[in-house]
């Protein structure tokens, strides 16, 4: 066939199409026209035009509530508009209806003579009148369309954008599109862990830790306390030996207490040294020494022998402290493990976005080239200019997708600016960022089994869940040392000096009085021998002078001194014993401990239960994600093929432009479906790295514990 006759051919073809399109508006016209000839014949009421509701059927009695869908009678109009609504009958016309002149349609047939229906007993005008009745049972509150169901108010009716107002400019917020940085997966993580937010304040909390256990372990740091003070007393004498001319005895000096002590890191036991040095003046006239330096030197040690002999309270707090450090450890490697998994869930997004944003550019040219091809097509005859139109507006819709496009793409570096971002002041927010890292990633090849045993020894979760295991064993063991009965066995040693100046108003109360009575006595004694030759009784001799050894005399120097010299010490050694009768707070505690234990135990195969689903459900995402880029890819290539073909369809005139703009639709969101697969499949394997806890050795990320 040529070219002319293929053109002809075409053209009759759409001449067809047109006259089929306008055979239904013809009878819609013809419909009215005739309805207007025998308005005010009919023996029932016609509705309006513009209502919704059927005529009344003669002598039919009401089926409930009436309803907005059109009945039987209607229709039958709208197949056939020449035809007349059942039960609306018209009486024969005086005067057969003619066409008017100013229209080109035929003038309706008169219809059949038919006798007038009649009317009601009570109808006003003869109008039939529905009978008036109870609603079918059940039926009473059922509304009888979606209006009446909804009450939706319009709102904004018609509206319609302003075809002539100036596209806004297109361009991204905050970001400068000529500074681009390219970045990869592991420089993406590098980023994060330096800088994320959340890995900062695991960081912190591990110091915490640290600095926890530097202060449990100062609880062995020996303390040192010093007391001095300058103190005056005045006591009223109650006694003859009192020692006071006035009455009262006054005592005054500068007084220094000084110890050091602390605990020991083993076998609980505690020590204590005490340093005592004064300096006492007194009025009292019976002091040899005035004033008077006494110095003392005592040490003590306490050693538990039943309770705390094993494990105390200091040592709980510093392997408590070492746990919960290893704790932290353990939280900011999970801490690490989240961040890694966010980062690369955030990197694939984004390239997904920018992957996605390229496609529909993509097309936005194709659907221009369509339209270049249409409008050759309309000038050679093939195509009508409808379908000029029909290619601009899927432009239209592809650019409604690019801009989209461009609002993920900005939101999904966006999510990845707040994950590697130092601050909101940081110098990459201004950045495009690109991605370097390669799309296609190879699928892990594990069995399940071993994927398993692999999370099991690796996940930080089980990793905490021994910590919290064996910081209930410490409370354990301390609670079932605080049941044994409290045995302390206590020694002290001490050494004492003194010196002062030598009192020359001192006096020996029973000095004078010894003296009298030894006169007398020797007076007795020689009467005795008077009277008694031979009895030979010796006289009392005289008391020699007491004195002040001389290493008594000095000042605080020789009272040190004599300290020194260990010349007077005291010593003593004893046991002190605390025995409750019931003890029950300690036993009570014990069995708090072992009922976590069991708790623990519990929570850790409940653990390991979700571990298993974890894993079991991130290697079956792998492989469903695999399966799905395979058959995304088969699509894609198959509506590729499918679009081509249909352009040349069109070509050959075997087409129309609405399949090609169908299939040129389909190719694009194809397209999108396989790019989509593959970063649900990278996204896929970075889930099973964090189930299976080796996000951090396939990324090549150390944490180095002090």
């Amino acid at each position: 066939m040529s070219t002319r006759n293929r053109k002809s051919l075409f053209s009759l073809l759409t001449l067809s199409l047109l006259f089929a399109q306008a055979a239904p508006l013809r009878a819609q016209e013809t419909a009215r026209f005739a309805g207007s000839m025998f308005a005010g014949q009919q023996t029932t009421q016609q509705p309006a035009p513009s209502s919704n509701n059927p005529p009344a059927q003669t002598g039919a009695p009401a089926q409930g509530p009436q309803t907005a869908s059109p009945t039987q009678s209607q229709t039958q109009q709208s197949t056939n508009p020449a035809a007349p609504a059942q039960g609306q009958q018209p009486a024969q016309p005086a005067v057969p209806p003619t066409a008017p002149p100013d229209t080109n349609l035929p003038a309706p047939q008169a219809p059949a003579q038919t006798a007038p229906a009649q009317p009601q007993p009570g109808a006003p005008g003869g109008q039939v009148q529905s009978p008036v009745g109870p609603s079918a049972p059940g039926r009473e509150s059922v509304p009888t369309s979606p209006d009446a169901q909804l009450n939706v108010p319009q709102v904004a009716p018609d509206f319609k954008a302003d075809e002539a107002a100036p596209f806004p400019a297109l361009e991204r917020v905050g970001v400068d599109m000529g500074e681009q940085r390219a970045l990869s997966v592991q420089e993406v993580i590098a980023l994060a862990l330096e800088n994320n937010k959340d890995i900062e304040v695991a960081r912190q909390n591990v110091r915490a830790a640290e600095f926890d256990l530097q202060a449990a372990r100062g609880v062995y740091d020996p303390r040192f306390q010093t007391n001095s003070y300058y103190e005056r007393t005045e006591q009223p004498a109650a006694s003859f030996l009192s020692g006071s001319s006035t009455g009262a005895v006054t005592q005054s000096g500068f007084f220094s207490n000084s110890s050091v002590q602390g605990l020991t890191p083993k076998y609980g036991g505690g020590y204590r040294l005490d340093f005592v040095n004064n300096r006492v003046t007194t009025n009292n006239q019976f002091a040899a020494l005035n004033p008077q330096y006494p110095t003392s030197l005592t040490f003590s040690y306490t050693q538990p022998l039943l309770r705390g002999l094993g494990f105390d309270q200091s040592r709980r707090s510093i392997e408590i402290a070492k746990k919960n450090l290893s704790l932290t450890d353990a939280q900011f490697r999970q801490r690490a493990v989240e961040t890694i998994t966010n980062v690369q869930r955030a990197y694939w997004d984004l390239v997904y976005a920018l992957r996605n944003l390229q496609i529909q550019r993509e097309a936005v040219r194709d659907a221009r080239k369509q339209l270049e091809h249409n409008k050759r097509l309309v000038g050679e005859g093939m195509l009508a200019p409808i379908d000029v139109v029909a290619a601009e507006a899927q432009i239209s819709g592809f650019e409604q997708s690019v801009y989209s496009a461009l609002d993920d793409v900005n939101r999904a570096e966006n999510n990845l600016k707040n994950l590697v971002a130092e601050n909101r002041e940081a110098p990459i927010w201004g950045v495009a960022i690109v991605p370097s890292e390669s799309v296609e990633l190879a699928p892990p090849q594990v069995a399940l089994d071993d994927a398993m045993q692999y999370a099991l020894k690796s996940r930080p979760e089980l990793l905490s869940s021994d910590v919290a295991r064996e910081i209930n064993e410490i409370e354990q063991r301390f609670a079932r040392e605080q049941t044994r009965p409290q045995v302390d066995l206590v020694a002290s040693y001490g050494m004492v000096g003194l010196a002062g100046a030598s009192n020359a108003t001192a006096s020996n109360p029973l000095a004078a009085s010894s003296v009298d009575t030894r006169n007398r006595i020797n007076q007795l004694i020689g009467i005795v021998n008077e009277q008694f030759p031979g009895s030979n009784l010796l006289p009392i001799p005289e008391p020699a002078v007491a004195t002040i050894p001389g290493q008594l005399i000095g000042g605080e120097g020789q009272s040190l001194a004599n300290l020194a010299t260990n010349r007077f010490t005291n010593f003593r050694v004893g046991v002190t014993v605390n025995l409750p009768f019931r003890n029950s707070t300690a036993k009570a505690q014990l069995g708090r401990t072992l009922v976590d234990k069991e708790r623990i135990h519990t929570q850790r195969e409940q653990l390991e239960q979700l571990i298993q689903v974890d894993v079991r459900n991130a290697l079956q995402q792998v492989k469903t994600a695999e399966s799905r880029l395979r058959a995304a890819a088969s699509a894609r290539a198959a509506s590729e093929q499918q679009y081509a073909s249909e352009q040349r369809k069109l070509d050959a005139g075997q087409s129309t432009v609405f399949l090609v703009l169908e299939r040129q639709t389909q190719l694009a969101t194809a397209r999108g479906n396989e790019l989509r697969a593959q970063t649900e499949l990278n996204k896929a394997i970075a889930e099973f790295q964090r189930a299976t806890g080796n996000a951090l050795e396939q990324n090549r990320v150390e944490i180095r514990v002090r």
